[in-house]
Formats: structure tokens, sequence, C-alpha cells
């Protein structure tokens, strides 16, 4: 859950019933996770054995990735508006500059509300141009992207998330692409407290460099 870093997670105001966390969302959160659970809700058992976790699940606690977690999560709700802000910018200013940069080869389309997302959160689509190649086109010069969930890396699907919250332009034009075999899905960026301007320049100006190598995808 990636609204972990940036949400108010006020679980009273938010009306929810069950919220499960993820300490790899977290910067120096350790290997476990949380499930939150209001009174109200039951839930089966898991495995039989011990009463630990309430009988959920038998197993010793790991007290010491429970604790790692507790403080990290108590950081990040701390500085999550200043965090907020400043990767708000970031992320504006990639939009903004890549839009340019790439207005004479083929523009993005950004996936999702311009403005309700997490700040974090960069997820576009080059019509016409598979997302794994460029996943792979990427990689190859040290930036790290996805294309989908990794529970879902192994599929040949683009992402259903995407496929749902595209707009229509969007889906008329990498239509002519799926006809031919080809996924056209989203192209995701995530950022994060050391991501500097400096990383989204040179991401952006690579990004450029690969679009004009791939003008054979949409020409």
């Amino acid at each position: 859950m990636q609204a972990i870093n940036y949400l108010d997670l006020n679980v009273e105001k938010l009306g929810i019933d069950l919220l499960s966390l993820s300490g790899s969302k977290i910067e120096g959160a350790g290997r476990v996770g949380v499930l939150y659970k209001k009174k109200s809700v039951s839930l089966a058992t898991i495995f039989g054995g011990g009463d630990q976790e309430m009988g959920l699940r038998p197993g010793t606690e790991n007290l010491p990735e429970i604790l790692k977690f507790s403080k990290a999560l108590k950081l990040a709700q701390k500085n999550k508006e200043k965090e907020s802000k400043c990767l708000t910018k970031l992320r504006d200013y990639f939009l903004r500059t890549l839009d340019v940069r790439t207005s004479d080869v083929q523009r993005p389309i950004v996936n999702g509300d311009l403005k309700n997302r997490l700040p974090n959160n960069i997820n576009i689509t080059f019509p016409k141009i598979p997302s794994d190649l460029l996943v792979l086109e990427l990689s190859a010069k040290g930036i790290m992207a996805s294309s989908k969930s990794a529970c879902k890396s192994s599929r040949k699907e683009g992402s259903y998330v995407i496929d749902a919250i595209r707009n229509s332009e969007a889906r008329l034009q990498s239509s002519i692409s799926l006809a031919s075999g080809y996924e056209i899905g989203g192209l995701r960026f995530s950022m994060g407290s050391k991501t500097a301007k400096a990383d989204i320049n040179y991401t952006i100006k690579t990004l450029s460099e690969i679009l004009q190598k791939l003008k054979k995808w949409y020409n």
C-alpha cells in the first residue's frame, strides 16, 4: 500500500474495516506487515496450531522487525505532508518536462487523474509502444520502471487497473497495436525521499532517446 507514506491513516475517519500495510513500502520498516481489523469483523484462522496473533496463525512473533516497522511508520506519518509537497513538485516537473521533450516524437498520456493521485506515482502510456519494451530499454540504462504489479509480472496481459482507468483517447489509440498482438500498458515510475531532480532529468533524457530509437513502432 503506497498510501502508507503520504495519506492520513485514521481508520475511524476513513471508515475502514480491514487495512493491510507492508513494511516493504516504508524505508527502514523491516520485513513485516500489519493487518488492521475492526473489532466487529470476524476472520477465519489461516493455519492451525498456536494461539499467537489472536489465534489466526501460529509462529513466534518477529518482535525486532515489528519494532522497526512501528518506528518507521511513525516517522513516515510525521513527515508525510513535507514529503508529499516535495514529491508532488518533482512529479509535476517530470510530466511537464517529458511532455515538452517528447512533443516532436510522441507525447505521453497520463493514466489516472492529474491531481487525485499519490505524489510519488507517475503512470504514463505511449500509444502504440509496448510498455514491457520500454521497461527493458530503461533497465539497460539503469532506470527501474514497471509495466504492471510484481504479482502480475508473469502474465502477458497488461494491467487491468490501468485498463480500467485509462481514458477513451488512450484506449482508442492503443487498440491499433493490440490488434497486432502487443499489449500497450502503463509505464510506472515511483519516487521516494532520495529521488533528486537530477534523477528526473536523466530519466527524461533517456526516455526521449529511447522513443527516438523506437520510431518504427509508431510510424
